[in-house]
C-alpha cells in the first residue's frame, strides 16, 4: 500500500520539481538581464563623468596658474585671475551654508520625530517637496523681490539667502530619512533609562545618523556652489576686489557664466579654470568629510 501510495506521488513531485527547475531558472535568465543592464548603465554613467572631468581637466589645467589665485578679474587682454571670484564664491556658500544647515536640520528633526501623520507636518513637507524641485532661478527672483528691489540694490547678503533656500530642503530631506531608519529600539532603550526625548535625538539619533545627514549637507554645498541663477539676481557679480556683504559680490558661476560666452580667448580660458576649481573643490570636501566620518567611527 505504501509503495503505492509513493508511485502515486512520483509524478506530481516530478512535476513540481520540473516547474520549479524552469522557474528558477526563469529567475536566473532575469536576474543576469537585470545585472547585465545595471553593469551597463554603471558603466555609460562612468563614461560620462570620466568625460566631463577629462574636459575640464584638459582645457582648464593649462590655464592654472599662480595668478588665478593672486589676482582679481581684470578686462580682456590684461591677464588677471579668479581672486576675488574665488573667494566671494566661499563667503557666499558657507554663509549661506551655515544659515540653511540648521534650519533644515530643525525642520527634518520635526518631520522625523514629532510630526507622525500630523496635518503640519504633511503641510511641511509638501512645500519641502516643493522648494526641493523648484528650479534655482525661481528661488532667485523670489530673493529679488524680498531683498534686493526693497533696498534698492544687489548684495552678498541677498546671495547667501538665496543659496541659504537652496540648502534648506535637501537637508530636511536627508535628515528625515536617515532619522527613520534609526530602530525604534534605540529610542526605547533611552527612554528606559530616563532620558528626555530630545536627548535621545541629540545624543543618540544624531549620532547614528551622522554619516547620512552629513552626505545630505555635501550635496547640499555641491548644489550651490555651482549656482548661478540665484546669484544673477542677487549678489549680480563683481569684477572688482569687494568683501562687503552689503554690495554687489563677485562669485565663481557667476563669473564663468560671463566668461564662457564672451569672444576673448583668455577669458574662455579663465571659465574653464573656474569650472576645474569647482569641480574639484567639491571633490576634494566631499573626499575630506569622508574621510574624517570615517575616522569618527
Amino acid at each position: 500500500m505504501s509503495a503505492f501510495l509513493a508511485a502515486g506521488r512520483m509524478p506530481g513531485g516530478a512535476r513540481d520539481s520540473r516547474v520549479a527547475g524552469q522557474l528558477s531558472r526563469r529567475r536566473g535568465r532575469y536576474n543576469l538581464i537585470a545585472k547585465i543592464l545595471c553593469i551597463l548603465a554603471t558603466l555609460v554613467g562612468l563614461i560620462f563623468l570620466a568625460a566631463i572631468l577629462g574636459t575640464l581637466f584638459w582645457l582648464g589645467f593649462g590655464g592654472l596658474h599662480l595668478s588665478v589665485f593672486s589676482q582679481v578679474t581684470k578686462p580682456p587682454g590684461s591677464g588677471g585671475g579668479l581672486l576675488n571670484a574665488i573667494i566671494g564664491s566661499l563667503i557666499q556658500t558657507v554663509i549661506g551654508t551655515a544659515i540653511g544647515t540648521p534650519i533644515g536640520l530643525m525642520v527634518g528633526t520635526y518631520l522625523a520625530e514629532y510630526a507622525h501623520g500630523s496635518m503640519l507636518g504633511n503641510a511641511v513637507r509638501f512645500v519641502s517637496d516643493v522648494l526641493l524641485s523648484a528650479p534655482s532661478i525661481l528661488i532667485g527672483l523670489f530673493v529679488y523681490q524680498i531683498f534686493v528691489a526693497p533696498f534698492g540694490g544687489f548684495s552678498g547678503w541677498a546671495g547667501c539667502i538665496a543659496l541659504a533656500v537652496i540648502v534648506i530642503p535637501i537637508v530636511v530631506r536627508t535628515t528625515e530619512d536617515m532619522l527613520q531608519l534609526i530602530p525604534t529600539a534605540l529610542r526605547e532603550a533611552a527612554v528606559a533609562l530616563g532620558a528626555p526625548k530630545w536627548k535621545s535625538i541629540v545624543f543618540i539619533c544624531y549620532r547614528a545618523a551622522l554619516n547620512g545627514i552629513a552626505t545630505g549637507v555635501l550635496l547640499a554645498i555641491a548644489r550651490v556652489a555651482g549656482e548661478t541663477a540665484p546669484l544673477l539676481f542677487t549678489s549680480l557679480g563683481n569684477l572688482n576686489w569687494s568683501v562687503d556683504m552689503s554690495q554687489p559680490m563677485s562669485s565663481l558661476p557667476v563669473t564663468i557664466y560671463q566668461y564662457a560666452g564672451s569672444p576673448f580667448d583668455d577669458w574662455v580660458q579663465l571659465a574653464w579654470v573656474g569650472a576645474l576649481l569647482i569641480t574639484f573643490g567639491v571633490l576634494a570636501l566631499n573626499i575630506l568629510a569622508r574621510l574624517v566620518l570615517r575616522t569618527r567611527n
